[in-house]
């Protein structure tokens, strides 16, 4: 999507807040002891309340409501009664639905409680360097090269990126062009980002691995192919010639 007129723009704002204050509600709604499933339907009854649809569920035929990730898991979590969350665990947590032919995407992660499996350097990690791309992007500027920021940022600490998951255009569809906003160099693309356009830009930080795939049994839910953990922050923007505009801002993963 490009921007281009003011109900465009409201549209926007209004279903981006949305899947925003979803997510932040249900990272303070999490406690140790619930169930995947418990925490995904407190979501799902938010999103329903606010007139908006589960982005994955109305797209993919998900599972859920909102994909939630723990530990191992890198991302597409299915929500699941048999998933019971501990202190200390890694959770993640991605958000995005439709409302009035408007789509929003966020996603964070978040130790559960107490760090006793010193898991918050990476998410602190994922968070700045997000900040930290999201920071440099603006109309003109390669996407390849955020790639390289990220992928690059990720090295400095240690840590590797996930590089088959990637941030993607969004406006009048879940995804939309540019399809590949990767966490890592790709020398062959040259698209840049456009003014005006509306983006998810996502990092995805991990401890070892470098590729995400699905396990035989569960055909949703990515682990990483050398194990480990992965961190994984998301903002929807807008595209400016300047400082971009973070839509989903209210979520609160920078706080």
């Amino acid at each position: 999507m490009s921007i281009s007129s003011d109900a465009e723009l409201a549209g926007m704002q209004k279903i981006s807040e949305c899947v925003a204050m979803v997510l932040k509600a249900m990272r303070e709604h999490c406690k140790a002891g619930m169930s995947t499933l418990e925490l995904d339907e407190f979501g799902g009854k938010m999103l329903e309340e606010m007139g908006a649809k589960s982005a994955p569920k109305l797209t993919y035929g998900f599972p859920g409501h909102t994909c939630i990730s723990v530990n191992n898991a890198v991302a597409h979590g299915k929500p699941s009664a048999d998933i019971i969350l501990k202190e200390g665990d890694l959770i993640n947590i991605d958000v995005s639905a439709e409302l009035n032919g408007f789509w929003g995407d966020n996603g964070g992660s978040f130790v559960l409680g107490e760090d006793i499996n010193n898991h918050q350097a990476l998410v602190e990690a994922s968070k700045e360097i997000l900040q930290l791309a999201i920071s440099q992007i603006k109309g003109g500027v390669k996407i390849a090269d955020i790639g390289k920021l990220i992928e690059t940022q990720a090295a400095k600490r240690g840590l590797t990126v996930i590089k088959n998951l990637a941030g993607h255009g969004i406006g009048y569809s879940l995804h939309e062009e540019p399809h590949d906003i990767l966490n890592c160099y790709d020398r062959f693309n040259t698209t840049r980002f456009r003014k005006n356009s509306v983006v998810a830009i996502e990092t995805f930080i991990s401890t070892k691995s470098t590729i995400a795939a699905s396990v035989e049994g569960d055909d949703w839910t990515l682990f990483g192919n050398k194990g480990g953990f992965v961190a994984q922050h998301e903002h929807t923007i807008i595209v400016t010639g300047d400082k971009p505009v973070i839509l989903t801002e209210a979520n609160g993963i920078w706080d």
